[in-house]
């Protein structure tokens, strides 16, 4: 059976003008946005970074899975995702994966192999699969 998670958004007066409140997880976690933050440069949150800390967070349990399965447990996987947003389109381009693993005996090449393998298969990057690209930088950290 599949497991279903909500999240929730509200948005408030015209787009440029107006005002949201988000809520994630039955509002365990809440921030306003508004048209600022997202098209032009501000301090509240926008989706493109939602989105960014989801990616991250599903790409590092993914590794982590493929590598413990692999017979290397990770003492660490970092994940940074950067998504970026044209606001002409509107449309998301590119989301860019930087890992760093620190997994003890494993070579750079398995971990490079199993590192592809998760951004191909997390289940945020295929969700995201309508991105023009994905991409991934990996660094087993000694």
């Amino acid at each position: 059976m599949a497991l279903e998670r909500t999240s929730s958004a509200r948005w408030e007066g015209n787009l440029k003008e107006g005002k949201g409140q988000l809520e994630v997880g039955n509002g365990r976690y809440s921030a306003p946005y508004n048209f600022v933050s997202r098209f032009e440069s501000g301090d509240e949150i926008n989706p493109e970074e939602l989105i960014a800390a989801a990616h991250a967070a599903c790409y590092s349990m993914a590794l982590s899975g493929d590598l413990a399965r692999g017979g290397h447990t990770p003492e660490r996987v970092v994940t940074d995702a950067t998504v970026s947003f044209d606001p002409g389109g509107p449309r998301i381009t590119t989301i860019h994966l930087t890992v760093r693993g620190r997994v003890p005996d494993i070579d750079a090449e398995t971990f490079q192999t199993l590192a592809e393998g998760a951004k191909q298969n997390c289940p945020v990057s295929k969700a995201l699969a309508g991105a023009d690209e994905i991409t991934l930088d990996a660094t087993l950290e000694s």
